[in-house]
């Protein structure tokens, strides 16, 4: 398997929907169009392929200076164990640079995963639910 990463590649909704769904990652994956708006509005996308099928995603909101708010990490379910979520950590940090910190909300059943690939836990972080 020779797995290729790429930074701001060009990708469809259907396609993250798709690496959503195998996935199990929870996210609007019924509304096309408020997927597309999501890609749209993201500024740091690194996906990764096998050939020309796409196997994994981590897309972000940065300023590349200061913060990175990473939001969303899937790899499909074959895919997954292989170290392919961590190359894609990996990327999105070695894009934004040693000045920015990296942040990202995750739940329960992913904490471990998130610490084991350098995260720290933290205290102080506050949060304003979506109304809908």
């Amino acid at each position: 398997m020779k797995i290729q990463f790429k930074v701001n590649a060009k990708v469809t909704a259907d396609d993250v929907i798709t690496i959503f769904k195998d996935s199990g990652i929870d996210r609007p994956i019924n509304d096309s169009i408020r997927m597309k708006n999501i890609l749209d509005n993201s500024n740091l996308i690194v996906t990764a392929w096998d050939g020309i099928e796409l196997i994994g995603i981590a897309r972000s909101i940065t300023d590349y200076h200061y913060c990175c708010y990473l939001s969303d990490i899937a790899v499909k379910k074959k895919y997954q164990k292989a170290g392919i979520g961590r190359s894609l950590i990996e990327i999105t940090q070695n894009t934004v640079g040693d000045q920015t910190m990296l942040i990202l909300i995750a739940t329960n059943t992913t904490m471990e995963y998130y610490q084991k690939s350098g995260f720290d836990k933290i205290e102080n972080g506050l949060l304003i639910k979506k109304r809908s």
